[in-house]
């Protein structure tokens, strides 16, 4: 089905793993058709509740994007691939089910920009992130300067960005980049951890967290009128009669995602 990653279905959670470790999972076109075909599925596929996205192997989550694809591109050649690699990630930031970015080594350049396109993050002990776009006479073109400066604060984002400096995960998780550092080996069990609770939510009421919360940093539309529209419309839901008459009765709610 997909020629460069991996993906397996557990228990509602959809695991996307990049799979070229010889490349160190770098991102190319075929990388990008792949997360695309992946992303039809998470957004139309019922039994998909939420998402893991990581890199094979023990060296890299995505060590950055395939430069051999750079060579000899336009000026408008490249504002197309830039183009192209934001919308992909802006199918990610905005899915309506959660996807957590599971870092395992260097996430550097596109790699540091798919995992912040992600709606968290949480690192290997050996992870490693950066955006050393610069030290290739360009910038990061895949979100990577906006969502920097969001996550980590202008200060911080400016120096990273102008220096190409890595940062290791302790650091990652200072600068609340990250969620949470573990163990190579806890880092799948992690998230799934996360996303079992999450999991137990209303559906649509999570994808309503989604959509206002990434509305803070929309300059087109005011965060707190989407929050009104969101919470509104939760009232139109058989989940909302459900989780209110849970409480009431002291029971546990049984979502259905209506």
């Amino acid at each position: 089905m997909h020629s460069t990653l991996l993906v397996e279905l557990v228990n509602g959670v959809f695991i996307i793993t990049i799979n070229r470790p010889d490349k160190l999972n770098a991102l190319n076109k075929d990388v990008f058709a792949d997360l695309n075909k992946a992303l039809d599925e998470v957004y139309t596929n019922n039994q998909i509740q939420s998402v893991i996205i990581t890199g094979s192997g023990l060296k890299a989550f995505v060590a950055g994007a395939d430069i051999s694809e750079f060579g000899n591109l336009s000026v408008e050649q490249g504002k197309a691939l830039a183009k192209a690699g934001q919308d992909t990630f802006f199918r990610i930031e905005n899915s309506p089910k959660p996807i957590v970015a599971c870092v395992n080594g260097f996430a550097l350049g596109g790699g540091c920009e798919l995992a912040m396109s992600c709606h968290f993050r949480i690192a290997s002990i050996n992870a490693k992130f950066g955006q050393p776009e610069v030290n290739l006479g360009l910038i990061p073109g895949y979100g990577g300067t906006q969502r920097l400066v969001q996550l980590i604060g202008k200060g911080r984002a400016m120096e990273l960005l102008m220096s190409a400096a890595m940062i290791d995960a302790t650091t990652a998780f200072n600068y609340g980049l990250v969620n949470y550092v573990v163990a190579q080996e806890e880092l799948i069990n992690k998230a799934k951890e996360i996303l079992t609770v999450i999991n137990t939510k209303a559906p649509l009421a999570v994808a309503g967290c989604i959509t206002s919360a990434n509305a803070v940093f929309n300059e087109n539309e005011n965060g707190f009128a989407v929050e009104v529209n969101e919470f509104g419309k939760c009232f139109g839901t058989e989940d909302m009669k459900e989780g209110t008459t849970a409480f009431l009765e002291k029971r546990k709610a049984s979502f259905k995602g209506k």
